[in-house]
């Protein structure tokens, strides 16, 4: 691993998390098709050690918690690693909501759409790992969030701001 300071010493920068490299380049390859703010994986590691969380925001350094250290994968840099294919994933308008009364206004099917690359995101992860993907609303201080299992042992979680709502399939 290539390594240099992170910005204001929080962390090393690195140009490898070398099995979880495909992590990164998966959730970049959502991020970017999606549309979403940020993506975040929990990934199970080997057996004794807490997952990995492998947190992606939009252009911005991509931070993978390891448990003992934390590192960062700058945004832009290729890894060599291959990611499991994703379905078609389409960029919507920021969803109208409502925290309060809980209701979400997007384009015919556009929650169920992304909820569907969601579970597939968490899908191509494996094992019993987690998804989470954020997307922007029309109201900032509330996203939309989705979470999936992707064992699909728990139904997929829809929050808005803090309200959660399970979303069968």
């Amino acid at each position: 691993m290539s390594h240099s300071p992170a910005p204001d010493d929080a962390g090393e920068v690195v140009a490898s998390v070398g099995p979880l490299d495909g992590v990164v380049v998966l959730l970049r390859d959502f991020l970017d098709r999606s549309g979403a703010l940020r993506v975040i994986a929990l990934v199970d590691q080997a057996p004794g050690r807490p997952p990995a969380v492998v947190d992606c925001p939009r252009s911005a350094p991509v931070q993978v918690d390891l448990g003992e250290r934390t590192v960062y994968v700058p945004h832009a840099i290729e890894l060599r690693a291959a990611a499991p294919a994703l379905p078609e994933i389409r960029r919507l308008p920021p969803f109208d909501v409502d925290a309060a009364a809980g209701t979400v206004a997007s384009p015919v099917g556009g929650l169920q759409h992304l909820a569907d690359a969601t579970r597939a995101l968490a899908r191509a992860l494996g094992g019993r790992n987690v998804a989470f993907a954020q997307f922007a609303t029309t109201d900032p201080t509330t996203p939309l969030s989705l979470t999936a299992r992707s064992d699909d042992s728990e139904p997929l979680v829809v929050a808005l701001g803090e309200q959660e709502f399970a979303l069968e399939e």
